[in-house]
């Protein structure tokens, strides 16, 4: 029912929003409009690596998430509504970030916001694999999604600014290819990991393990990413979007 009031509210809106190519292109076909989307993408210093860290932060929480109801039910020892409060959480964090995500982003920098949002990920991924209390998991799946909704605000702020418009659904869907593609793979290693952890440790430490490779790979995107993703580097992209 949402999806088909989403749908009207986007059909009432008057306007033609078809973005002009310029001059100097030639007629192509589906696959060179393709190409040029994934050469632009690719080429450029900003997104590149942050379409990459997207996708390997998809990848973790996938690590992790494939696996909570089994975590919840076994390590938190919870049932189907203190679950939904779990989830909660998440819900209540995302509209504190929606909330604060502009205020912050100018107070500390975007490059720090994305710095905070990388390091947090990574605490937050430890303290839930040491936790053993649904009330801690509920506060920090708040704060997760707070941080994650950081990230969005800015990013794909970012890219509907200094993307060109003719290009911005063909590089945005390669984008996401990385956001969303990583998912899977992300899911199947959270599966490997409880299947290996398990054959030589406890049940309760392989469903753990999976929120300690979750951390782990936050902390190796926080080393890579903080000196490519910073505050100066994403204004002078801006900057240079702008007429």
């Amino acid at each position: 029912a949402s999806f088909f009031a989403a749908a009207a509210l986007v059909a009432s809106v008057s306007g033609s929003f078809r973005a002009d190519r310029p001059e100097t292109a030639q007629p192509s076909n589906w696959r060179d409009e393709l190409n040029e989307g994934v050469r632009w993408l690719w080429a450029h210093d900003l997104l590149r690596p942050m379409a990459i860290c997207l996708g390997l932060m998809n990848m973790a929480s996938m690590v992790s998430g494939a696996t909570f109801v089994l975590f919840a039910q076994e390590v938190l020892d919870i049932g189907p509504v203190l679950f939904a409060v779990v989830g909660m959480g998440g819900a209540v964090g995302a509209i504190v970030g929606g909330t604060v995500a502009s205020a912050a982003s100018r107070r500390f920098g975007s490059g720090t916001c994305l710095a905070i949002t990388l390091a947090s990920s990574a605490v937050l991924g430890f303290v839930i694999a040491v936790n053993s209390w649904w009330t801690v998991a509920f506060v920090v799946f708040g704060l997760e999604t707070l941080v994650g909704t950081l990230w969005n605000v800015i990013t794909v702020s970012l890219r509907q600014t200094i993307i060109p418009s003719y290009l911005l659904g063909r590089v945005n869907s390669v984008y996401r290819f990385f956001a969303w593609g990583m998912m899977p793979l992300g899911a199947a290693l959270g599966g490997i990991v409880v299947v290996v952890v398990d054959s030589f440790a406890s049940r309760e430490l392989a469903l753990r393990a999976t929120w300690i490779v979750h951390a782990a790979i936050y902390v190796a995107l926080f080393i890579v990413a903080r000196s490519k993703l910073t505050t100066a580097k994403i204004e002078a992209a801006r900057a240079a979007a702008i007429p």
